[in-house]
């Protein structure tokens, strides 16, 4: 054999790009161009996962996260520039290594590997589809450990493991297994709030660039933003709406401003966070009833913008589920920092371990829920064994 590589990801910009190594020579390449970081020894086996940088020679062309995913299996995690992406790839080749397409290689890994377990066939196919380094982490994790681990623990303690406990940790997988979905997949999280609050001006300061038509006039956005952007371990698609008027969606012979209303509000009803912004400078009556409604119960975090300008907003007198409230000026970029922890938290992936057990495909998803509704330990045993050696 020699060794095959391929790109996972599709073509185009994208904020993560997966290039799968396959063969018996592939781990000696590996160690030939990655340097890890750190002094201290590092070894590739299964489940390993590695930082550090792709070089070639003296050149250091990019960081990188390594998982071994198996005997002779490698996964490189590096940004999505289809450069850098590009320049690995002739690295590899000159070092030997025969390019081939994502499926090519696919069906070369899993010919050799004729008992790969279920979810470590699912991590393969998932993991081209993170849009982060931390999210491919979490599925490279649970190839060998993570949820694979823990299934294997149950079934091998079935005689011995309550029924009770093995429901708890079903139930706390499926908890878990929410925030990392914002981390491997991304997150969406959409800007609203009354008209003429710094929405637009928040969106181009988080995102760096001018993305949003921001000026001083009433109502200038009529229809929604989105910019991108990386918050920690996550990749938030930020979106700027119409900001929410009663007169507006009211108006008849408005119908571009009735449409942006309700574009508006299906926007806000699909977002993972919801950025509720204020303006600091105004009085408590820039809220309505309509606002508060389509925000209760959600992930709301109030942004207090223009704190630049004498404050006029009364804290004591906004309602209680908006709380969760930060002080920043976007015109002046300043509390950005104190934002996006905020937004960390609120996401709760502010203290999230990569390492945490979760399922990260529809069908360990719907198997962990019979599991922690199961009654007995034949049918968690059942359970338990498709979820490990299951149909894709």
């Amino acid at each position: 054999m020699n060794a095959f590589a391929a790109v996972m990801t599709g073509k185009g910009t994208g904020a993560i790009s997966t290039i799968q190594v396959f063969g018996d020579k592939a781990e000696a390449i590996i160690k030939k161009i990655f340097k890890p970081a750190g002094r201290k020894p590092t070894f590739l086996q299964p489940g390993k996962i590695l930082l550090g940088t792709i070089v070639d020679g003296s050149e250091t062309i990019d960081e990188v996260v390594i998982g071994c995913e198996g005997a002779e299996t490698f996964a490189i995690g590096c940004h999505g520039n289809p450069i850098i992406v590009e320049m690995i790839m002739q690295l590899l080749q000159s070092c030997g290594v025969t390019l081939l397409t994502a499926d090519e290689l696919l069906h070369k890994i899993l010919s050799a590997q004729k008992q790969t377990g279920t979810i470590a066939l699912e991590a393969k196919l998932t993991q081209p589809k993170a849009k982060t380094l931390e999210g491919t982490k979490i599925i490279a994790n649970q190839i060998d450990a993570g949820l694979s681990k823990k299934a294997a623990e149950w079934l091998k303690k079935i005689s011995d493991i309550s029924i009770e406990k093995m429901k708890s940790e079903a139930d706390q997988i499926l908890k878990h297994s929410r925030t990392a979905k914002l981390i491997i997949i991304g997150c969406k999280a959409a800007i609203i709030g009354p008209t003429n609050t710094g929405k637009s001006t928040l969106l181009n300061c988080l995102a760096g660039r001018q993305k949003a038509i921001v000026t001083d006039i009433k109502g200038t956005t009529r229809d929604w933003v989105s910019a991108q952007c990386k918050i920690g371990p996550l990749l938030v698609e930020l979106i700027d709406t119409a900001g929410l008027d009663e007169e507006l969606a009211a108006a008849p012979q408005d119908v571009v401003g009735k449409a942006s209303q309700q574009k508006s509000i299906e926007i806000l009803e699909s977002a993972d966070l919801v950025l509720l912004v204020l303006d600091n400078s105004r009085t408590a009556e820039q809220l309505d009833e309509r606002l508060l409604e389509k925000i209760a119960g959600g992930k709301v975090l109030t942004v207090l913008n223009k704190s630049d300008l004498p404050a006029g907003l009364d804290i004591g007198k906004v309602p209680k589920i908006l709380a969760n409230t930060v002080r920043i000026s976007a015109k002046f970029e300043t509390g950005i920092e104190n934002l996006t922890e905020k937004i960390r938290q609120l996401a709760g992936v502010a203290d999230f371990d990569l390492h945490t057990a979760v399922c990260f495909t529809h069908r360990q998803e719907n198997l962990l829920k019979q599991l922690k509704n199961v009654e007995s330990k034949q049918h968690a045993a059942s359970l338990i064994t498709e979820l490990l050696n299951g149909q894709v």
